[in-house]
């Protein structure tokens, strides 16, 4: 099926074989996607990914990468999230990322390698709404931080689930400080929510 929200691809079996492999085709080079009569566009168009537990080798990593499909409007990105099942239905191990085309969810991508990433642990019972919140803010541009955001990452794992938000540049401490205060406003956080900072670099020197 293809239409101007693209093949909405499920999220497989959603298994544990080893032998499932990723997208087979070059998300870069699809078609600009159409922006319909009376639909709200974006700043940016979005794509959609889904993982699973893995090596952090890139050549590894990238197989197991699964394009879900991309949203340019408000409409298109509701057309696409009501396709989906809700974090806490998914196994544990398992990776959904909402980035910006032309930007893989990934740390060796050019668009990431100088940046990092704020982390949230969250109780499962608090993930689905968290995941749609910071979703929203990041498509609104709720951040005020230009194009210093790349992308967020759900992260199930147990016996609580790690949210995440990507950002270009790791030494701008005037973007990832509003980042963090925009996160903590967005989520209702109280001032002891423990949230932590990670440049891609330190994670980069283990690979």
């Amino acid at each position: 099926m293809t239409n101007k929200y693209d093949a909405l691809k499920p999220y497989g079996s959603d298994s544990d074989d080893s032998g499932d492999e990723g997208t087979d085709f070059d998300v870069d080079k699809l078609e600009p996607l159409e922006v319909g009569p009376g639909e709200h566009k974006l700043q940016y168009t979005y794509c959609l990914w889904f993982a699973k537990k893995g090596s952090h080798r890139a050549a590894e990593y990238g197989k197991s990468l699964h394009f879900v499909g991309r949203c340019a409007s408000v409409e298109q990105w509701w057309t696409l999230y009501c396709h989906l099942v809700k974090p806490t239905v998914l196994k544990s191990f398992r990776k959904l990322h909402l980035f910006k085309s032309g930007i893989k969810p990934m740390w060796e991508d050019p668009g990431n390698v100088r940046g990092g990433k704020w982390v949230i642990r969250l109780r499962k019972n608090k993930v689905d709404r968290a995941w749609e919140n910071v979703c929203m803010a990041m498509l609104g541009e709720q951040f005020l931080v230009g194009p210093e955001i790349c992308g967020v990452v759900l992260s199930t794992q147990f016996p609580e689930d790690l949210l995440s938000i990507w950002n270009r540049t790791a030494t701008d401490t005037t973007s990832t400080n509003r980042i963090r205060d925009t996160l903590r406003r967005i989520l209702n956080l109280s001032p002891s929510t423990h949230m932590e900072y990670k440049p891609h670099c330190d994670s980069l020197k283990y690979l």
